[in-house]
């Protein structure tokens, strides 16, 4: 809860007048505790997870010409059915798990030092600290993810969440329980380090999990914004280690590229480009195994048994 009772207190006390961003947070967060505004992250998670992925559903079920010019691996398709239930484990896990863990986890929150507090970040500190968030996340999820690809943790855990070779943005979290726990981590490892404003927190985990919902969705949309962004992995990066599977030593990172190439885990990925790229310079013809009339070699079926 701010320690302002008025705009004109608020004023005098941050030295000039407020922002209309720092007037419109004043007046949306004066009267609630910092627990009600930390816990703001309960809906903002179960509405990326819900209508993020649905965006591609939708895309692909009224614009299915469009979406399929686009399709990472065009022959797979995932039915109503099978997206929906993967929706409805993802949200049994997010109840039963994640809710209670984030409703107990705002003493740490605190004690990290994230605020509530005017002045508001500036662009700057935001865009510095999301950035310092990303490249920690990146990071921490590339080792921890290898780590769940030896035989054990693939086996009894990871194997959930690769249980469909070609991915869909309800895939996401479609993972065993302790894999959203320990994955969890690197988001607010971040944080932690670098402890920021409250809004920049909320941000981060939107932008995280819409990150997150874009690796999975399957399409290679050309306005998707990490196009834009250098050594930005992206959805056809990740289709390939979901493609690969079980024998996956490839493709760990997230969200860029650099780990990969730096521990030589893109080896697989690279020479197989480079091999479809000659074949489409020579006009060779593929041995009719591409993945899903995409990119890759692939196998049979989309869902592992």
């Amino acid at each position: 809860m701010l320690p302002y009772s008025s705009l004109q207190e608020a004023e005098t006390a941050i030295g000039r007048p407020l922002t209309i961003a720092e007037t419109l947070w004043f007046k949306y967060s004066a009267n609630k505790s910092d627990y009600v505004l930390y816990c703001h992250n309960i809906p903002l998670i179960f509405f990326l997870t819900t209508f993020s992925p649905l965006v591609y559903v939708v895309i692909e079920f009224l614009f299915p010409d469009y979406a399929a010019s686009y399709k990472i691996q065009p022959k797979i398709k995932v039915s109503l059915y099978e997206n929906f239930k993967m929706y409805l484990g993802v949200m049994r896990t997010f109840i039963l798990l994640v809710v209670p863990i984030l409703l107990a986890s705002h003493p740490s929150i605190q004690m990290i030092g994230i605020r509530t507090s005017l002045p508001l970040p500036s662009l700057m500190e935001v865009a510095s600290q999301l950035l310092v968030y990303f490249l920690i996340e990146d990071y921490t999820n590339y080792w921890i993810h290898r780590f769940f690809h030896c035989k054990w943790m693939y086996h009894n855990i990871h194997v959930v969440h690769h249980e469909y070779t070609a991915p869909t943005g309800f895939a996401t979290q479609h993972a065993h329980w302790i894999e959203i726990l320990v994955f969890g981590i690197p988001s607010f490892l971040g944080p932690s380090i670098a402890p920021g404003h409250m809004v920049t927190f909320l941000l981060w985990l939107a932008l995280r999990q819409f990150e997150a919902v874009e690796n999975h969705s399957g399409y290679d949309f050309p306005w998707t914004f990490k196009k834009y962004i250098p050594f930005s992995a992206g959805a056809e990066y990740h289709d390939y280690h979901h493609y690969v599977g079980e024998k996956s030593q490839s493709n760990f990172a997230p969200i860029f590229t650099y780990c990969d190439y730096l521990y030589g885990t893109d080896k697989g990925y690279r020479y197989r480009k480079k091999l479809l790229a000659q074949q489409l310079k020579d006009g060779s013809k593929s041995d009719g195994k591409l993945q899903n009339g995409g990119t890759y070699a692939y196998d049979t079926g989309n869902k592992k048994e």
